[in-house]
């Protein structure tokens, strides 16, 4: 029998994103965007949900296309308010468009969104970030984030993202994936 970490176990949903996403290092701007504002969709909400309408919000946002999703206007988040496929929360959707701008931004200035976000960890992920710093990571991230634009990225939300696309390796020890991941 597969050993994974004990919430993977909680719903049938949870067992892919375990075993192949979640905490597997992400270098693709394109998913870091994803990522980010599904983190940020998820407060005070549960990650099933999400996880749940993650295709309708690939839909409603054109695949998390940045330079696409930077240029939705009144009329297009009048749209997404209506759309039963993603959360419809005013302040979360237009999140995601100043989130888009935002990442545009760090792309001139830096090159990519990767190597912004990378470089809180200097590129290489924390293993056990709980004991090792993670969240002290997470708030320093979640201030920058917003000094540059960016909406509905708290230090939780962060900590939960940094988790998401490998940052942190916080696979419990006994799961398989934790071996895989700290190789």
């Amino acid at each position: 029998m597969t050993k994974r970490c004990a919430w993977a176990d909680t719903q049938e949903l949870f067992i892919p994103y375990h075993d192949e996403e979640w905490g597997v290092p992400v270098h693709d701007d394109r998913l870091l965007f994803e990522m980010l504002n599904l983190e940020g969709a998820q407060s005070g909400l549960s990650w099933l949900i999400i996880l749940r309408k993650r295709a309708g919000y690939r839909k409603a946002f054109g695949n998390f296309n940045v330079k696409k999703v930077a240029k939705y206007d009144d009329a297009k988040r009048a749209t997404l308010l209506e759309d039963a496929g993603i959360v419809r929360h005013r302040q979360k959707i237009n999140a995601v468009i100043v989130n888009a701008q935002a990442v545009l931004r760090i792309q001139r200035e830096l090159g990519s969104l990767d190597a912004y976000i990378w470089s809180f960890v200097e590129g290489v992920p924390i293993v056990d970030g709980e004991r090792n710093g993670g969240h002290a990571i997470s708030e320093r991230m979640s201030k920058d984030l917003k000094k540059k634009g960016f909406s509905f990225v708290g230090p939780t939300t962060c900590y939960a993202f940094m988790q998401a696309v490998g940052m942190v390796n916080d696979h419990d020890r006994k799961c398989f994936r934790y071996k895989e991941l700290t190789r």
